[in-house]
């Protein structure tokens, strides 16, 4: 979001400059110098803290990190810790990335329908082909880089080493992740989470998304991505050697009826 934006959501939501910075755990002075227009270039971590606070309501109504989240927001983003993440009620939903906590709203029935398709095709194949890879699918907690400041919630990923799934989560990078994406997701799946994805190790990254009905795939162990298709297409999934595929068309026949009007 531009200042401006975030001005017009401040506006919108009646937060005072403290309330901002009591919520976003950015300090007040910055927050002051933000909305004054004496600070024109904040850092990119600043805007991210605020963005969280003054994020567009999604579908269900509930802004980036909506009011039941934020009494638990003590620190200031970036510093918070796996001690933090697990102090958090089980019944919320929240990832944290680099020190960060992000708050996940409840998924569309289309999000669910489209992981669920995918995640029933990848456990169909391994099943019968009797591989190491486990298929698993959201809620599963990540800890991608193996330390405390991130662990993440994917919609489907696939385990090929299984001396990283442990009881508590999966330690360390899975093979292939797949995101679908969700208006209060897709900036953080499409920038943060793919960086955070391919430096951490992930082999393959599928993002889909049900609006514009398109995947973007990455296969980081080559160095022609993105791989843009659409849901007429069927695709390969490169980690299980090429001998998967899966089939957008029946994939999208099987949710159409979310699309009509």
């Amino acid at each position: 979001m531009t200042i401006q934006e975030l001005k017009r959501r401040k506006r919108e939501l009646g937060y005072s400059n403290a309330k901002v910075a009591e919520l976003s755990g950015v300090p007040l002075g910055t927050v002051q110098k933000i909305f004054s227009g004496e600070t024109s270039y904040p850092r990119y971590a600043t805007l991210q803290a605020l963005e969280q606070v003054l994020g567009e309501p999604t579908s269900t109504g509930k802004s980036f990190v909506n009011e039941t989240t934020a009494p638990y927001l003590t620190k200031k983003q970036g510093d918070y810790t796996l001690e933090d993440f697990y102090a958090f009620p089980e019944d919320y939903r929240i990832e944290l990335i680099d020190g960060v906590i992000y708050s996940m709203t409840s998924p569309a029935c289309a999000h669910q329908l489209i992981a669920g398709y995918i995640y029933a095709q990848l456990f169909n194949h391994v099943a019968k082909e009797q591989g190491d890879c486990l298929p698993m699918i959201s809620p599963i907690d990540v800890q991608l880089d193996c330390d405390d400041k991130t662990m993440v919630e994917p919609d489907v990923i696939v385990v090929c080493d299984r001396d990283k799934v442990i009881n508590r989560c999966v330690y360390g990078a899975p093979d292939f992740v797949l995101e679908v994406l969700s208006p209060s997701t897709k900036k953080k799946d499409m920038i943060i989470k793919l960086n955070k994805y391919m430096n951490a190790g992930v082999r393959e990254y599928w993002m889909i998304d049900p609006d514009k009905k398109a995947v973007s795939i990455y296969d980081f162990e080559h160095e022609d991505y993105p791989l843009i298709c659409g849901f007429e297409d069927n695709v390969t999934v490169s980690i299980l050697d090429g001998q998967c595929q899966i089939d957008f068309k029946k994939m999208y026949d099987y949710i159409s009826f979310l699309y009509r009007d």
